[in-house]
């Protein structure tokens, strides 16, 4: 599957921040990974600064100015855009400019009523300069996102930070009112926390119902994550991975499985877990948690990979079976969603 998600300008921003360990527990608020300046030691004295102006770019200023009334005309149509494209919800991309030769561009994938609309002027001046748009239709805009820069609505697998905490979303469900959630570890974040993707490009939502032993003394260590749109689909592949499977149901795991699957901003999608049992307990350093999902096998769970899905799958489908909360000596252990879907009324949400 591919997400689809339209973008007039698209911003990318790099959050770098410390991880959650899967193997402690924690305490909710997360373990801060110190990380010095790349290429450089800590002690190491700063380099002079060097002016703006030698940059290779700066020599090229002032080459192409464009015509004040080419700028206006311009800006003018890229209102009328961002009024259409609030209108029709995304369902069509856009983008438009002027270039280094002072034509103005317009680039969508809209059909031509829509082209008609947005190039209309009834100023003269800029009727003039938009007669003469240069117009590449049937082109597809996209936000540039994967697992560790994921953009609404949210897939399960993706990374989620909060101050300096690094987590793994679960999957999307929803309560007996319809309101959706992503389902994450208690011991990533607490209540009233307000993650971004791990990128921090996006506004991941708000934390609440927090479950974990050291915090709320429930045996369970979950909490919800609302506010954003969630998407029935998990994602796959590795790391920066864009790909995902879309959830088809969820329910217990099957003790002596083989085959089990985890999906985390750690380590990506990986299968060939065994279960072992679905009524184990473990006891971190945020408390006691049970029952939890205990499996082996499979490249093993690591730290910021808590909250992350665990699954079962066919080529085309998943079905969700709990949530990775902990690992440690090559045994990993997991929430699992019977558990979660019976403290909180959930019902999965499908893609």
């Amino acid at each position: 599957m591919s997400k689809v998600v339209v973008a007039i300008v698209v911003v990318a921003a790099v959050v770098l921040g410390g991880v959650l360990f899967a193997v402690s527990g924690g305490d909710g608020d997360g373990r801060k990974a110190s990380i010095g300046s790349e290429g450089k030691k800590p002690n190491d004295p700063p380099g002079q600064a060097i002016s703006n102006e030698q940059a290779p770019d700066q020599k090229a200023r002032g080459k192409s100015a464009a015509a004040p009334g080419k700028v206006k005309a311009a800006e003018a149509m890229q209102r009328r855009i961002a009024r259409r494209a609030e209108r029709r919800g995304g369902s069509e991309s856009f983008a438009s400019y002027v270039d280094e030769t002072g034509q103005i561009v317009l680039v969508t994938d809209a059909p031509d009523a829509a082209i008609a609309e947005v190039t209309a002027d009834s100023d003269p001046a800029n009727k003039k300069e938009l007669d003469k748009v240069k117009v590449q239709k049937g082109t597809k805009i996209e936000d540039v996102w994967h697992r560790r820069d994921d953009v609404p609505a949210f897939w399960g697998g993706g990374g989620i930070t909060n101050a300096g905490g690094v987590c793994s979303a679960g999957y999307a469900a929803k309560n007996s009112s319809g309101t959706v959630y992503s389902v994450t570890a208690g011991h990533c974040f607490p209540n009233g926390a307000t993650p971004t993707s791990e990128s921090g490009a996006q506004a991941y939502g708000t934390v609440s119902n927090r479950r974990l032993p050291s915090v709320t003394g429930h045996p369970m260590d979950i909490e919800l994550v609302g506010g954003r749109t969630y998407a029935g689909s998990i994602f796959t592949g590795g790391i920066t991975s864009a790909t995902s499977i879309r959830v088809v149901g969820a329910g217990p795991a099957t003790v002596g499985f083989t085959n089990a699957c985890h999906s985390g901003r750690t380590t990506g999608q990986s299968c060939g877990h065994t279960v072992n049992s679905v009524t184990g307990q473990v006891c971190t350093s945020s408390g006691c948690k049970s029952p939890v999902i205990v499996f082996t096998g499979g490249n093993m769970i690591q730290p910021g990979d808590s909250g992350g899905t665990f699954y079962t799958a066919d080529a085309t489908s998943a079905w969700v079976r709990g949530n990775v909360i902990a690992s440690g000596g090559g045994t990993g252990y997991a929430t699992p969603w019977t558990a979660i879907a019976q403290e909180f009324g959930l019902s999965i949400v499908t893609g």
